[in-house]
């Protein structure tokens, strides 16, 4: 029988390549706020000595590219637009840890260790578990699925991540009746951070999802871009993906996840609750109370393009809002 595939809002053909431009970045929101900053996987890739320092960020990403992650391609995630060049990807990022700026976050992230890396899931759960980040990526489903990413400040890009949905794992722990949100939790520390001893900001960075939002099948925990293991400007070891979503909701360097009855208290909803709201689905008819949301460009070509509702999603998640 010949195989029948049924198209979906994002299923469609991919292609290649684009290169950089500037984009917007919060510094004026942080500014306003009076604030400064705001597969076959090789494991001896993964130690903290696996690279020599990088002179450049085209030789960073070398390193990475010589140790491949082999995970086949879902072709069920595929976009109709170019795909972003990784050096762009790779040199616009916010990481609001380090920087509030977007350029130079590889280069400012060179000591950061992604291994040894532990990943906590507890609270309302059957059965909690605290996972070697390595021992995870053993057990889990991993593949690549190309996404289209909306940053809240109009800039978007098309990805290709590698990952295993949410929902394999909290099916592992188990989630309570009581259970409604999933809680995560990047990493807190100042030694290494800069821009997590301004106590005026509310570190550690904490994002969440409804379970529902959680369980769905487009929510991907993240640990491969571009066919290889994430550089850490990308929110290495593991990070979350919610296409649908702006991208401030897709948390980088996790390291605990909590199921609760609760609403948590997120990090830029608790800055500015009425620019960053809890539930910030890509949306073109609500405009962010300083710039319209009706439009975005892509980085590396500032092509502009119509936003989509939901991100283009809305096939998989628009139920989940009804």
């Amino acid at each position: 029988m010949p195989y029948l595939k049924i198209p979906k809002g994002w299923d469609i053909p991919e292609s290649h390549v684009t290169p950089e431009s500037d984009y917007m970045n919060r510094r004026s929101f942080i500014k306003e706020l009076g604030v400064v900053g705001a597969g076959a996987l090789s494991l001896s890739l993964l130690s903290p000595d696996a690279f020599a320092r990088p002179k450049n960020v085209e030789e960073q990403l070398a390193a990475f590219q010589d140790k491949p992650l082999a995970v086949e391609h879902n072709p069920q995630f595929t976009v109709e637009r170019q795909m972003t060049d990784e050096v762009v990807a790779a040199t616009y990022n916010n990481f609001y840890e380090f920087s509030s700026g977007k350029k130079n976050l590889w280069k400012l992230m060179e000591d950061f260790e992604t291994r040894p890396w532990q990943l906590e899931i507890g609270g309302l759960v059957h059965k909690p578990m605290t996972l070697d980040v390595d021992d995870l990526l053993r057990q889990m489903p991993l593949e690549e699925r190309v996404y289209r990413f909306r940053c809240v400040e109009t800039w978007a890009m098309v990805v290709p991540w590698i990952g295993f949905p949410l929902k394999a794992l909290l099916e592992k722990v188990q989630p309570t009746s009581d259970a409604k949100y999933v809680e995560m939790l990047t990493f807190w520390n100042a030694d290494v951070a800069p821009q997590q001893r301004n106590s005026r900001l509310p570190w550690p960075y904490v994002e969440g999802l409804t379970l529902a939002e959680a369980m769905n099948e487009l929510t991907l925990l993240t640990v491969g871009i571009y066919g290889h293991i994430l550089p850490p400007q990308h929110g290495a070891p593991i990070r979350l993906i919610v296409p649908w979503k702006y991208g401030f909701k897709s948390i980088k360097s996790i390291v605990r996840m909590t199921l609760t009855n609760k609403q948590p208290r997120t990090f830029w909803h608790t800055l500015s609750p009425r620019e960053y709201g809890f539930e910030s689905n890509v949306n073109p008819t609500v405009p962010h109370p300083r710039w319209s949301q009706a439009t975005e460009w892509m980085i590396g070509t500032r092509e502009r393009h119509p936003t989509q509702l939901y991100n283009g999603y809305g096939d998989a998640v628009a139920h989940l809002y009804e």
